[in-house]
């Protein structure tokens, strides 16, 4: 049974159900278009957590992938045929993160943890609702709902291209301030995160468990912990304690 660390979580948090398709590996050239009340999971990694070259190898092969599916006269089995590419797409680039000693793992002080968490939870309620997360030693994991957040959020003041793209310009704005923070606690100055984040509606219940569980035992599959609670980087709110271990 999983077990909330602190907050409860309100009794009108929605899981809302996006039929649009949408592409979701990692990508740079932005905005692109993202529902404005929606449950998303979301990943960032170190710069340099892993070599352009591999990055360019998956996204190929991805393509590759793709354009066979293309091919598949059934919309539905197209549909999910291509969904299940996407999701082993990410699971091998997770596994590489994983499995990689190259790289910066900042993330594995405390003290640069610390800072990432509280900057995760400090925009709790204000700009999202949290509900999970896992910090680990060059990535970090997000899940969390914008329902009610978008039209009183401060990012879109200003905005006059007409693209939804509120993920995107939060992330930036998390991103900027963590980077700037760790980079002094670390002594250090240059870039800190990758360009590139990831983000993915989540679109019906399961999924949302299924997200969660992934989420949470990314530290116990990387092979850090035995149990996800042992992680001291982990989180879910209070209220989704019924999601089984």
């Amino acid at each position: 049974m999983l077990e909330g660390r602190r907050e409860n979580v309100s009794s009108d948090v929605i899981i809302l159900v996006i039929m649009a398709e949408q592409k979701d590996f990692y990508r740079r050239h932005l905005p692109h278009w993202q529902p404005s009340d929606a449950t998303f999971h979301v990943g960032f990694r170190l710069d340099g957590s892993l070599p352009r070259r591999v990055m360019e190898e998956l996204r190929q092969k991805q393509e590759e992938m793709e354009k066979e599916i293309e091919k598949t006269m059934n919309p539905e089995e197209r549909k999910c045929l291509m969904k299940d590419i996407h999701w082993k797409t990410f699971e091998k680039y997770e596994t590489l993160l994983d499995g990689t000693s190259a790289g910066p793992h900042w993330l594995n002080k405390p003290k640069v943890a610390a800072i990432i968490k509280e900057a995760l939870h400090y925009r709790d309620v204000v700009q999202y609702n949290l509900l999970v997360y896992s910090i680990m030693p060059n990535h970090v994991h997000l899940v969390f709902d914008t329902v009610g957040r978008f039209a009183e959020s401060t990012l879109l003041q200003g905005r006059r291209d007409g693209v939804s793209s509120y993920v995107t310009d939060l992330l930036r704005e998390l991103k900027k301030h963590t980077a700037l923070e760790c980079n002094r606690a670390l002594g250090r100055s240059g870039a800190f995160w990758q360009h590139e984040s990831y983000d993915h509606v989540i679109r019906t219940a399961d999924e949302l468990e299924r997200t969660i569980q992934y989420v949470l035992n990314n530290p116990v599959k990387a092979g850090l912990v035995a149990s996800w609670e042992e992680w001291p980087w982990s989180y879910i709110k209070t209220g989704l304690s019924n999601h089984g271990g």
